[in-house]
């Protein structure tokens, strides 16, 4: 079988396509033969040597697929033989097939295409748990999205709807118009390093109910400041690290020195009436009852048309380094896929 591997820390020339044996599934886990691969900001952090998590180089990304489950593992029924699936990988997904566990392996809606289906593990968990369960969004509150033309921004924009919140925004300009049709009311560029004060004209000086912040270093301290009291502010990146598209030990250390440690502490936020929480849904893995739940209610969502995943380019594996370089170059509005052959059929 074929699949990308991430050679040694580097550009996204990095990336090259590998024959490898074909896996086994071991007992509680089925194999999925993949017709979609998410492409995350987290595939590029591992890539750049900046993702603690990820194994050791030589290594093949991706936690995200949509396929058919072809075998399965002792202690699972046959009858998930053919079954079409959303899964969720521990790396490997950059394959054509992956083994994953049993419970982490969901039908796919009917009527739901591989491609949207492969959407929303990573980016709609990410803004569920953070919406949903940690800052229980609601009618009536304003949600500031960071980066909201991307695959969380636009999957946490969705969710926002659904739940009655007011949206505002960031994004590069050239996203804005694209934002405003989908019902963000307030943008701001995204490489504008002060907003707190324009959030709060744009709330009536109360401020944002919750801010949604993927870039770390000083922008958190910002990000705060645009907090009304009672304010929730959710921390679920490190892209500001990444600085360029070769690994960079001066640029995380300059994120990091950036980081507000001591001007958020205990005493601030019980002052402040404020709350900071952090979300990384890869550590979730020792929770699969958790992911599952909560993927479980957003497929039900995805089959009744509640929320719909924007995919905005599919790559083949071949083309792998081009969809880093996308995603680098933020010019993605909404998901990248990577696909095995030329994409034929995974929009339907």
């Amino acid at each position: 079988m074929r699949q990308v591997w991430i050679t040694r820390k580097g550009p996204p020339e990095v990336l090259v396509v590998r024959e490898t044996p074909e896996p086994r599934p071991g007992p509680g886990a089925v194999r999925v033969r993949v017709q979609a691969a998410g492409v995350n900001f987290a595939d590029l952090m591992m890539r750049l040597g900046l993702y603690p998590d990820a194994p050791r180089l030589p290594a093949v990304p991706g936690y995200e697929v949509a396929g058919t489950i072809d075998a399965v593992g002792d202690g699972v029924p046959a009858e998930r033989l053919g079954e079409e699936v959303v899964a969720l990988s521990d790396f490997g997904g950059y394959s054509e097939l992956v083994c994953v566990p049993a419970l982490l392996a969901l039908p796919r809606p009917a009527g739901s295409s591989p491609a949207e289906a492969a959407t929303l593990p990573v980016n709609y968990l990410t803004a569920y748990e953070m919406l949903v369960v940690l800052t229980g969004v609601g009618p009536g509150q304003t949600v500031l999205i960071h980066g909201a033309a991307g695959g969380v921004g636009l999957a946490a924009l969705q969710i926002c709807r659904l739940r009655g919140a007011r949206v505002l925004g960031s994004a590069s300009s050239a996203k804005h118009d694209f934002l405003r049709e989908q019902g963000v009311e307030f943008l701001v560029d995204s490489r504008q390093p002060r907003f707190a004060r324009a959030v709060r004209e744009a709330t009536g000086g109360r401020g944002a109910d919750v801010v949604l912040e993927p870039r770390h270093g000083g922008w958190i301290r910002e990000s705060y400041r645009a907090l009304g009291p009672t304010g929730r502010l959710v921390l679920f990146g490190f892209s500001s690290a990444a600085t360029g598209k070769e690994a960079s030990r001066w640029g995380v250390l300059k994120t990091l020195a950036r980081v507000p440690w001591l001007e958020l502490n205990p005493l601030r936020l019980m002052n402040d009436n404020k709350a900071v929480a952090g979300v990384n849904v890869g550590r979730l893995r020792t929770r699969p009852d958790l992911l599952r739940s909560w993927l479980e209610i957003l497929l039900g969502w995805l089959a009744e048309g509640r929320i719909r995943p924007h995919v905005d380019r599919v790559f083949s594996f071949a083309e792998a380094p081009a969809a880093h370089h996308y995603l680098h170059d933020r010019r993605n509005v909404g998901k990248v896929l990577l696909v095995p052959g030329d994409g034929e059929g995974v929009n339907r």
